[in-house]
């Protein structure tokens, strides 16, 4: 064996074995499969369908990613995009410390205790720009580009009613089928559920339980945001936490003219009837407020076999041990 070819071979084999280094937000994705399913007839058929497989994210985004973020994308705190908003670090509901005093890249912080609370009092514009950052790999990844384009390098982009999701987006907002699927889709029976808490029945507001069909909302709810997951006996049928109540979600809707699509409840709202799928709620896409935060989504990108990675091994391998012969 020639004298490079055991060290090479050491070399490709830590390359594709090892396990890569971990980036500074991960997220926890839920599979959302069955493709091809109908729209809900409940609601007019509209609904719902969604012809791929996906992974929505099984959490919602927390105040410590969203930190993340901020600190990678406004080191000096100059927040020209308006990423940050006075409101995130209020007393009542804030999760979201800023320092100026900081070194650049940690003036952001989390308030003890709230830093698995939803992210919230985020935009529309907010959102879009934490999923573009994933989707170029977050670090220096831009927020402007990627799954979607926005122009004018200012806090409401100039090209706001036109933002769809680009072609080739690996990582986005929910559109509204793909959020309304996998709240309320039961695959079981080709059918959906009138609550995204797997259940027909109203569900129940309380305080963080493991008991089912449990959902943070008023009356009856704690009366402010909760960590992600704590109603660990409630899910959607794709086992997504939180999808009704905490915090209304984003999603990619344009509707009612400039207005974006939100789903899902919040722990602020007096009522039960934004749970149900019949109701369809939107906001300006510039509007901050205490119940509203988003989840992301990507989409299913199939891992190579190990017989692949095997072959791109002995490929490398033969052209090293040819070159140096």
């Amino acid at each position: 064996m020639h004298r490079f070819f055991a060290p090479l071979l050491l070399l490709c084999a830590s390359f594709f074995l090892a396990p890569q280094s971990a980036s500074a937000v991960t997220i926890a994705w839920s599979p959302v499969g069955n493709p091809g399913n109908a729209n809900d007839a409940a609601t007019g058929n509209l609904y719902g369908g969604v012809g791929y497989n996906y992974n929505i994210g099984t959490y919602d985004v927390t105040a410590s990613q969203y930190a993340e973020f901020l600190n990678a994308k406004d080191r000096t705190g100059a927040n020209t995009l308006g990423l940050f908003n006075d409101a995130m670090s209020g007393s009542l509901w804030g999760a979201i410390s800023f320092s100026a005093g900081n070194a650049n890249g940690s003036k952001y912080g989390v308030i003890a205790g709230r830093g698995i609370h939803p992210a919230n009092d985020v935009s529309w514009y907010d959102a879009i720009r934490f999923a573009n950052w994933l989707n170029n790999g977050q670090g220096s990844g831009d927020t402007e580009t990627g799954a979607y384009t926005l122009l004018g390098g200012t806090r409401i982009p100039t090209n706001g009613n036109s933002i769809t999701r680009n072609a080739g987006a690996t990582v986005f907002l929910p559109s509204e089928n793909e959020w309304y699927k996998a709240a309320y889709y039961e695959p079981g029976t080709s059918s959906y559920f009138q609550y995204p808490t797997s259940s027909n029945t109203r569900p129940t507001a309380s305080s963080p339980t493991a008991l089912p069909n449990h959902v943070n909302f008023s009356p009856g709810g704690p009366d402010n945001l909760t960590d992600v997951g704590a109603y660990s006996g409630t899910t959607s049928p794709y086992s997504a936490f939180d999808m009704g109540g905490n915090v209304f979600q984003w999603n990619e809707a344009l509707i009612s003219g400039s207005s974006r699509g939100l789903r899902g409840g919040s722990f602020s709202y007096s009522d039960s009837y934004p749970l149900i799928s019949s109701s369809r709620g939107y906001g300006n896409p510039s509007y901050e407020v205490s119940g509203v935060g988003f989840r992301v989504a990507t989409v299913v990108v199939p891992e190579p076999s190990t017989g692949v990675l095997s072959a791109i091994a002995c490929a490398m391998l033969w052209w090293w041990r040819k070159r140096f012969k």
